[in-house]
């Protein structure tokens, strides 16, 4: 890349936007004015328009695409996504943790310990890095095959264009949800409604229809949000789901804070009883 003045003045805005955006969008923490952060996005489109040599695939400013899609098209997924199974009951619970005793060989009296997360009620993502770059971006679909929707994905600003890691590996792949915050899915409905549009049963089926939009600018303009909860590497590294996810959140990810450790099934099940009221107060 050119050592230029102006290719300099290009790197270093584009480095100082997207920390801004990380504060901003993952860490809810402003390190600049909105004022000062739409002067120096300014300056960056301006100095690309006149350098596009100078353009990234990871610049802020290449979060929205131009020209709307035509179509969208179905991948198939490197790893499968499964459903999660349910349990309407605590005894249900206890029935599954002896049967996965059973299936990891692990004798009565070796203690099981969970890490106990919100389910969040959005679309689940596969996103593929390539060298630590956003290359691919896919809906849950039928668990093997997903449709692929990169340049609706970009333009969620908590979902990192390159990941904050020096030396990223060949491919990595990042599953989450995409979701609504409850106050624009209620603004979405409010203007549906002004313009005589059919509403929105609820968050869920707002995101699904937003993901399928063929116009990435409409899709930017519904503020999705993004919560990562797993990964998957050539190799896997981590020795717990909790060292998962705070690998999640040093490389540029939103995960959910209201996750807890608990020592047994006990601690689980007041987990649940403790968010069958607090998620009401949830933003989403």
């Amino acid at each position: 890349m050119s050592s230029s003045p102006v290719a300099k003045r290009s790197q270093e805005l584009r480095k100082l936007l997207s920390q801004a955006g990380y504060a901003y969008y993952v860490l809810d923490q402003p390190i600049l004015e909105d004022s000062v952060y739409d002067a120096l996005y300014r300056e960056l489109v301006e100095l690309e328009a006149k350098n596009p040599e100078l353009i990234t695939p990871d610049s802020p400013s290449q979060r929205v695409g131009e020209k709307p899609a035509s179509q969208i098209d179905s991948v198939k997924h490197r790893i499968s996504l499964y459903s999660l199974e349910n349990a309407f009951s605590f005894s249900e619970m206890e029935t599954w943790q002896e049967r996965s005793r059973k299936l990891l060989d692990l004798p009565t009296e070796k203690k099981i310990s969970y890490l106990s997360e919100l389910k969040i009620d959005g679309s689940a993502l596969a996103l593929t890095y390539e060298s630590g770059l956003l290359t691919r971006a896919a809906t849950r679909g039928d668990g093997t095959t997903g449709e692929e929707i990169t340049a609706n994905v970009r333009t969620i600003r908590s979902i990192p264009l390159r990941l904050n890691l020096e030396n990223p590996p060949e491919w990595i792949e990042i599953r989450g949800e995409a979701f609504l915050p409850l106050n624009v899915f209620e603004q979405i409905n409010q203007e549906r409604s002004l313009t005589g549009e059919s509403l929105f049963a609820n968050p869920r089926n707002a995101v699904a229809g937003t993901l399928r939009q063929l116009d990435a600018k409409k899709v930017s303009e519904r503020r999705l949000d993004f919560f990562a909860y797993t990964i998957h590497l050539p190799e896997n590294q981590f020795s717990s789901h909790d060292q998962c996810l705070e690998f999640l959140a040093e490389i540029g990810f939103r995960v959910n804070p209201n996750r807890q450790l608990c020592a047994s099934l006990a601690e689980v099940e007041e987990y649940y009883q403790h968010w069958q009221t607090a998620r009401k107060k949830l933003p989403y």
